[in-house]
């Protein structure tokens, strides 16, 4: 079943008489589409108005937003953005993994596209570059590549008589491959040996830490994905009742109970995205705004 909300002025709205609803001035219309949870990006979701505040516009004041969730399921993406587009949508907000991009880049060429995504965003063909993204899409990113390098780095230390370390990743993440590029590119740098393992689904994450201790490996990267984050709680569960080491990439994995997190601030990431979707309503290009580069804390 497709997920959708609707943010208006008044939650009452078609309770006000007709001659009163056709006074009002139309606001624009933010599509959000996510491949996460409405509950899981809640706090991200204020991060995103707020930076949409920033640059002068109040959600259920002079903007609304359509969020169209796929809870996980990144193959109703296509149609949860084509019904976006239907909504005469101004901007699409693209976020929760690289699939949501993609499906709204398929929908649309001609809407503005405004993206969060922890992976290279030119790598991914999203972008023509950074500095002049050159199509309807633009966003902000991580520096994904450094960051594992800096967690691997971390973990290193933590285990400084590892010579093999793993990392968790989801197949179903269309940056799996360059994940996996960076990964075995940061470790040969370290002289360490890398192990891959892939996790889609809770039964998946159970297996993949019990390979982790049947191979006696104590030093886990997970890498990001959405589904991971809707499944913090088991795995940081698991990577304690295994006794494995593992490097995480946010502060609220910290703040759930995990022993070490290195990223950039993700609530900064959406911030910087309502800022760029403000930008875009008052007249800015996504060609012309550069794709914004996250650093780390």
């Amino acid at each position: 079943m497709k997920r959708r909300g609707l943010m208006t002025a008044v939650a009452g709205v078609t309770l006000w008489p007709r001659g009163a609803r056709e006074q009002q001035a139309p606001m624009p219309m933010i599509g959000f589409l996510c491949g996460a949870s409405a509950n899981a990006w809640a706090p991200l979701v204020t991060a995103f108005s707020q930076g949409l505040s920033e640059i002068g516009y109040n959600v259920g004041k002079n903007v609304a937003l359509e969020f169209q969730w796929a809870d996980y399921h990144y193959e109703r993406l296509p149609g949860l953005a084509a019904d976006l587009v239907h909504s005469q949508t101004v901007v699409i907000v693209a976020t929760g993994g690289p699939p949501a991009i993609r499906a709204a880049m398929a929908a649309t060429q001609t809407i503005p596209i405004v993206f969060t995504i922890g992976a290279d965003p030119v790598r991914q063909d999203f972008v023509a570059s950074l500095g002049r993204p050159g199509g309807n899409a633009t966003g902000v990113t991580m520096f994904t590549a450094q960051l594992i390098t800096k967690r691997l780095q971390l973990l290193h230390e933590l285990l400084p008589g590892a010579v093999s370390v793993a990392a968790l990743l989801n197949p179903h993440n269309s940056a799996a491959q360059s994940f996996t590029e960076d990964l075995q590119t940061a470790a040969s740098l370290l002289g360490l040996k890398m192990q891959i393992l892939m996790a889609s689904s809770a039964r998946e994450l159970d297996a993949a830490f019990e390979t982790l201790r049947e191979r006696r490996i104590g030093g886990l990267l997970l890498i990001t994905d959405p589904f991971f984050d809707n499944r913090r709680a088991q795995h940081i569960a698991l990577s304690a009742s295994k006794a494995i080491a593992t490097i995480y990439a946010w502060r609220e994995d910290t703040i759930a109970g995990c022993m070490i997190s290195y990223s950039t601030s993700i609530g900064d990431l959406y911030r910087q995205a309502g800022v760029y979707a403000g930008k875009i309503l008052k007249g800015a290009r996504p060609a012309d705004l550069p794709v914004e580069e996250e650093s780390s804390w």
